[in-house]
């Protein structure tokens, strides 16, 4: 038999409840569903209209920059821009300032499905204003106020 104190069920069941990564891992999850079907008819799931997104700018975006708007590691990045650039619809190139550096940008391709993607995401989450009605403002406020 093992030393090892039990965990009463009641702490379970009081996590569950109250744990605030849980909830908020659930909701991303929900989200990224909806976003998920509303976009799959263009070949797109809910991160790559985020990092094309992310790259619409006048200049090609270094990866350190995209990485952290998208809080993501540059590794999982490299792997998510490299299906993208398969599709031709993302390029990247050395930086001419710093050749160990890479930049990246959309090809026209990709603006043009970024362009028909834009009026889906829209009305996905128009749909969630109305759902989620007055407090969706405040959410955003506190979403973006964790780091």
């Amino acid at each position: 038999m093992s030393n090892t104190m039990l965990i009463p069920f009641s702490t379970t069941l009081h996590v569950r409840d109250t744990c605030l990564c849980l909830h908020v891992q659930r909701a991303a999850r929900a989200l990224a569903r909806r976003f998920d079907l509303a976009l799959k008819p263009l070949g797109l799931n809910n991160g790559q209209f985020s990092l094309m997104m992310a790259l619409n700018r006048p200049a090609p975006a270094p990866m350190g920059s995209v990485a952290n708007v998208l809080a993501m590691d540059r590794t999982t990045l490299t792997a998510a821009v490299k299906v993208l650039e398969r599709r031709g619809l993302v390029e990247s190139m050395p930086d001419p300032k710093d050749r160990r550096s890479r930049l990246m940008k959309l090809t026209a391709e990709g603006t043009a499905l970024l362009s028909t993607a834009l009026p889906i995401w829209t009305r996905v989450h128009g749909e969630l204003d109305t759902e989620i009605g007055d407090g969706i403002a405040p959410l955003r406020n506190t979403l973006a106020s964790i780091r």
